[in-house]
């Protein structure tokens, strides 16, 4: 498995381009700059199998339509927070479409060549934050950041929540899962357990 990280966007999100020796892929979170995101797919002959969105804000949605049209991949996301960019609520993005195209949730599996996505619901950030652990890396969007966590200050977020979702789910991953964020650099599992002041 390979990982591209491309910062995108005014809020400088994270999207990720995954893929393996098939040349299969997922994109996950194109918050924009997919002027950046496209050509780099296509540098590598990629065939997107699915965009991925670990949450519905704005920062991490506003490329969906448009590399949707590029790569004519199904966008998923979790069901309450599909429902919230559909009601155009303050700072989730809107799809052209009006919803997504699969709805995800805790524990469902996807593949894409021969990777495996385990789906896990991380609500706290928004109601419907997701996780995706890919092999020995999870990419925890806006709930688990390196020394800190998402803000749960918008609506739908709730601050214990969010911290049984990091406790519950990610912190009962092996120590040296890598974690990719949806903002800066990545951690690991076992640094944050020790390290992060949200959990001492």
């Amino acid at each position: 498995m390979e990982i591209k990280r491309i910062v995108a966007g005014i809020y400088a999100a994270n999207c990720y381009v995954i893929w393996d020796e098939t040349n299969e892929a997922v994109v996950l979170d194109p918050g924009g700059d997919v002027d950046d995101i496209y050509p780099f797919i296509q540098s590598k002959g990629l065939d997107v199998k699915y965009i991925l969105l670990t949450h519905g804000h704005r920062d991490h949605t506003d490329g969906v339509d448009e590399l949707k049209d590029l790569v004519k991949a199904p966008v998923c996301i979790n069901e309450r927070d599909d429902i919230l960019m559909r009601n155009n609520e303050y700072m989730f993005g809107m799809l052209r479409s009006g919803k997504a195209d699969m709805n995800i949730s805790d524990g469902d599996v996807l593949q894409f060549g021969n990777c495996k996505i385990k789906c896990l619901e991380t609500p706290g950030h928004t109601p419907g934050g997701m996780s995706f652990l890919i092999e020995d890396s999870v990419f925890t969007g806006d709930s688990l950041f390196a020394m800190s966590i998402g803000r749960t200050d918008l609506p739908g977020g709730d601050y214990n929540a969010l911290i049984n979702s990091i406790r519950a789910k990610l912190f009962m991953l092996s120590d040296s899962t890598n974690v990719y964020p949806g903002h800066s650099m990545g951690t690991s599992i076992g640094y944050e357990k020790k390290n992060n002041p949200f959990f001492k």
